[in-house]
């Protein structure tokens, strides 16, 4: 039979962290420990950094609020997160999937990818920046390097989730340490830090950094991740098994993203304390950062662990952004390609954009490269928090563990203020832009439709689950209608059966799964695919000895199974199964489609997946798998 049922999130992993055998007090809570962490590392990527030197330099203090305000954010949203996957079994991808319309959900994955992509961007730029600062390499060549890493996650992945947790919270003791020893070197004013925890925005400029490190600290991608990481700790479903899931991972998330919290907020009070104190307001830029530092502090150390520090925030990033881009694509599109391919694609996006701000505008280039990722990140946040909170407000599907008002109150407070300030930022920006260009036409075609379109699909991901809510309420009281049932088992479903063959030995299995489910009753089509070089090229046409070998064993099944008394006919189809078993079922009167669950095409199984998972979303008759 067709099946639809929502696969395993990060399958490789998933549940293979004990939580409960042989586990009391700290090594049970220890066990819960991780997920976080892999998530805390996207909130002191290169991208924060970008944004917190520029918020120092040229406002001091005076944007640490956004900050705190921005940590806050990010432990209600993970903690929703969290709480879908560890109630519901389901990734935030997952449950869009479960609860949107298909191309809706291809609009959400593929702006989800953008996040990512951004994301990614300023990972390596980042990577780039600090192997230059370090080793003098140039930014060009760093920036190529950074198609290496791609594999480390490979290795990790492969040696399972708390290996790849160890190495990250490595990472993170050593940006941590770095900046400890980089705040020791330039002794910030306390009093003056405190008064920047007071809400205030100078002017239109410290609201495009303020936004810049909304999306730099609350990324979209880590909403996604996090309710997928969860899954990979066993736990028992039953009430307290869940309680106390739910709170160990609230443990979690508030320590891990309480250490990144003082990681961010030591970057940007560094900044205000070297740079703006000393009259430079336009340091921007990580490379005049590093260089500044050693004349500023008086110490070799300082730009040497600044250094370090970044290409670690770096590295740790760029392996959470590619689970990420897994998790999407596997949860939105229920489409699974191999990880290696996966990675190396979402690096070379990010490489093109770098590259090329590299060779037109030079290294300088870069700073503002940075802090435009992380806006455009900030931008994506709406699209992944409306659904978040519809999902996890839920009574039903949440089985008693939705959230409650105050916490609903508060989650849709904080999506209408991201959301405001980001749609204040668009216009000014587009504004600006209308009145700095000779024909803002252009912009009225190209530009404006964009914004309308990104409006309509936030009013539509906001309003579709009420509808379709109070849509399966009205069904459940309607009066239910009462059925005969009395011939239930004398009614013939399957008269027109179609298998599918390969000539494996999958090939027994299927056609016995034919005859019990149609008897002699039913009409039996063996259809097999000639995938020879001649067959690809010129179909039905091809007359070479690959098709009259498949069809003479065609025909030996079918001279056997007419002997048995069944009625069987034969047909060939030509190129990939994929496409060609497809185009065989739409032209014939089937009832059902058998398919050998034999996926024997490697390399296109690789890179894609087998037959079986593209030919049942092609045919619109059930597809039993043998």
């Amino acid at each position: 039979m067709k099946n639809d049922a929502v696969n395993k999130s990060l399958e490789e992993v998933h549940g293979s962290v004990a939580t409960t055998t042989g586990k009391k007090g700290w090594k049970r809570i220890l066990a819960f420990l991780g997920p976080a962490y892999l998530v805390s590392v996207g909130y002191m990527d290169p991208g924060n950094w970008a944004t917190d030197i520029a918020g120092g330099s040229q406002f001091g203090y005076s944007l640490l609020w956004v900050l705190l305000m921005s940590n806050l954010m990010a432990l209600l949203l993970q903690s929703l997160c969290s709480r879908l996957g560890i109630v519901r079994g389901v990734d935030l991808a997952q449950a869009s999937r479960e609860n949107y319309p298909q191309f809706v959900n291809f609009v959400l994955w593929l702006l989800a990818e953008i996040a990512i992509a951004a994301c990614d961007l300023a990972e390596v730029i980042g990577m780039a920046i600090g192997l230059n600062l370090l080793f003098g390499l140039p930014i060009f060549w760093g920036v190529c390097i950074t198609v290496l890493d791609s594999f480390i996650l490979l290795f990790l992945i492969n040696k399972g989730i708390r290996k790849m947790e160890a190495f990250i919270v490595s990472l993170i003791f050593i940006i941590g340490l770095s900046f400890f020893l980089e705040m020791f070197f330039a002794k910030p004013d306390l009093a003056e830090v405190a008064a920047g925890l007071v809400p205030s925005m100078p002017n239109n400029a410290a609201l495009y950094i303020a936004i810049g490190i909304i999306g730099a600290t609350v990324m979209p991608h880590n909403l996604y991740l996090h309710s997928s990481l969860v899954q990979t700790r066993k736990i028992t479903h039953t009430k307290k098994g869940i309680r106390r899931a739910l709170k160990f991972n609230f443990i979690d998330s508030a320590i891990a993203l309480n250490l990144a919290f003082f990681v961010n907020a030591a970057i940007l009070i560094l900044a205000a304390s070297v740079f703006f104190k000393n009259g430079l307001y336009e340091v921007a830029d990580i490379n005049d950062a590093h260089e500044l530092l050693h004349g500023l502090l008086g110490t070799q150390w300082a730009p040497i662990l600044f250094a370090v520090a970044l290409i670690a925030a770096g590295q740790s990033s760029t392996l959470t952004g590619t689970l990420a881009g897994q998790i999407v694509m596997e949860g939105y599109l229920n489409l699974r390609i191999q990880p290696w391919v996966r990675r190396l694609a979402t690096r070379l996006i990010a490489i093109v954009p770098a590259l090329i701000t590299v060779s037109y505008y030079g290294e300088r280039g870069l700073g503002e490269l940075l802090v435009l990722s992380q806006v455009v990140l900030s931008l994506q946040l709406g699209f992944a928090m409306i659904p978040l909170i519809h999902f996890v407000s839920d009574k039903k599907k949440m089985k008693g563990y939705a959230i409650k008002w105050p916490m609903r109150i508060a989650s849709w407070l904080i999506t209408i203020v991201i959301v405001s300030l980001n749609a204040k930022l668009v216009i000014d920006e587009v504004l600006k832009f209308m009145a700095e260009v000779s024909n803002p036409l252009y912009i009225w075609i190209s530009v404006v439709p964009l914004i309308v379109g990104a409006g309509i699909l936030l009013i539509y991901i906001s309003v579709h689950p009420i509808l379709l809510k109070r849509k399966e309420f009205n069904k459940s009281h309607t009066p239910h209608i009462q059925t005969d049932l009395s011939e239930l088992a004398t009614l013939k479903v399957y008269r027109n059966i179609a298998v599918a063959l390969d000539f494996s030995s999958a090939d027994r299995k299927s056609m016995a799964s034919a005859v019990q489910l149609g008897k002699t009753e039913a009409q039996y089509t063996l259809i097999h695919s000639v995938e020879s070089p001649g067959a690809l090229v010129y179909g039905n046409a091809i007359n070479d000895l690959e098709t009259e070998s498949d069809q003479a064993l065609l025909e030996v099944y079918a001279a056997q199974m007419r002997k048995q008394g069944y009625k069987v006919t034969t047909q060939l189809g030509y190129g990939s199964p994929k496409k060609s078993l497809p185009k065989i079922i739409s032209k014939g009167d089937y009832d059902l489609l058998i398919l050998g669950a034999h996926g024997h095409t490697f390399f296109k199984d690789l890179i894609f997946g087998t037959t079986v998972d593209s030919v049942r979303h092609k045919v619109n008759i059930p597809v039993f798998i043998a």
